[in-house]
């Protein structure tokens, strides 16, 4: 079993990291001149309910507004309602959100505030089909695109070509009130506009772009979807001038105050990058390739050193009935790489509580858990084919299980590598 000295250790790191995107410590700095007219706030994503209620705090005026969040991840709020929806696959919830943000914008003027808290999720929680397209329609897209291992910027700059709400179309909606988005970014690179698909952000990708995406990856997606792709517009649109855009929290500050503490701790750490992208399992073997150089060699890092990092992996379903997410898949391709080696812990988790398909934010794994899993019934390698990570883990007695964090800034991994 994995010590359990350790096991705090790494969970010190994790939850460090979802302090830094602290609601209310992270909008503070960034709140927005008040205006003449009413201050209407909307918002989406998995800690848009969270900002809600932050924000409420904070500003010392009358507000109101929606915001919808996933199923579960809900708060109590004073004056901005909070609806929810389904994620990853959006549902009927989501569309009767996506209207109440519309109707929340609609009618305001050149005096008036619009205030938008966006976080990661918002893509699957604001589905929007255009002129000529059903719910099913986008449920069907976004199921392409989840199973299609495309970064999470070819997924969103299609989504943006597909809806009625991405690609800072919301925003335009609320012309001429000046809009304010709040960011917490959870996409690698923290461009604001990839953010939940960017529904008050535009984006300069084009359609000509998004269809070159499509053709680059060889993607099949729904021929009643192909034929209604549209332009999104763009960010010298007259009607998103006076509009501010903050990101007010993101992988990188997390990972420093990870580092932060793992240093007061007396363990040197090093961030190797907050915006890692690429298939979960590889970027796993990647990362234990790193780990086995410095167990081996001493390089590039001396030990003891905890390694961090983030960014957005993706996985390839070749199973539908796979249980788990991008950071168990990480981990378990991390697990089997590292089979045998001491010295080496790793917490790999998501920072919104929930990986996947399941209640975990992610698992633990040392040079032994592939033996335990193999030991308790389940080999690694099959349940990597069968997309199962979680599976295999929960053999293991590995789970990671924080619950909801109220934020979301995207993959946590934390190596311990002793000395």
């Amino acid at each position: 079993m994995i010590d359990s000295t350790k096991q705090a250790f790494l969970t010190k790191l994790f939850e460090a990291a979802v302090i830094a995107a602290d609601a209310k410590a992270a909008l503070a700095p960034h709140l927005p001149a008040r205006p003449k007219g009413r201050t209407v706030v909307v918002g989406a994503g998995k800690g848009a309910a969270q900002l809600a209620a932050a924000f409420e705090e904070l500003w010392a005026a009358p507000l109101e507004g929606v915001v919808v969040t996933r199923y579960g991840y809900a708060c109590p709020t004073q004056h901005i309602r909070v609806m929810e929806a389904a994620h990853p696959v959006p549902d009927a919830a989501g569309l009767a959100a996506t209207a109440a943000l519309f109707d929340a914008v609609s009618g305001l003027g050149p005096d008036d505030l619009v205030v938008a808290l966006i976080c990661g999720g918002g893509s699957a929680l604001l589905p929007c089909p255009p002129e000529g397209l059903m719910l099913a329609d986008e449920q069907a897209l976004n199921e392409v695109l989840l199973a299609s291992g495309a970064p999470i910027g070819v997924m969103n700059a299609i989504r943006k070509h597909a809806s009625g709400i991405k690609g800072g179309r919301l925003a335009a909606a609320a012309h001429p009130a000046r809009v304010v988005s709040l960011i917490v970014s959870d996409v690698p690179g923290d461009n604001p506009a990839q953010v939940a698909s960017g529904p008050t952000v535009p984006d300069s990708v084009t359609l000509e772009d998004a269809q070159a995406m499509i053709a680059a990856r060889g993607l099949e997606l729904p021929a009643q979807v192909m034929a209604r792709l549209q332009p999104a517009p763009l960010p010298d649109d007259p009607v998103f001038d006076g509009n501010e855009v903050h990101v007010i929290a993101s992988a990188r500050l997390s990972l420093e105050a990870a580092a932060r503490v793992a240093e007061a701790a007396g363990v040197p750490a090093v961030i190797l990058s907050d915006a890692i992208e690429g298939e979960a399992e590889v970027i796993g073997q990647m990362h234990a390739a790193i780990a086995h150089e410095v167990v081996a060699q001493g390089r590039p890092f001396k030990a003891p050193v905890v390694i961090l990092s983030g960014g957005e992996t993706t996985v390839t379903l070749r199973h539908k009935d796979g249980r788990g997410g991008r950071n168990t898949a990480f981990l378990l391709g991390f697990a089997q790489a590292i089979d045998g080696i001491a010295g080496i812990t790793a917490l790999a988790a998501d920072t919104d509580g929930v990986d996947g398909s399941e209640d975990n934010a992610g698992a633990f794994a040392d040079g032994g858990t592939a033996a335990q899993m193999r030991v308790a019934g389940v080999d690694p390698a099959d349940a990597q084919r069968r997309n199962d990570a979680w599976g295999a883990f929960d053999a293991a007695g590995t789970i990671f299980r924080p619950g909801p964090t109220g934020t979301n800034v995207n993959d946590f991994r934390a190596i311990l590598i002793e000395g």
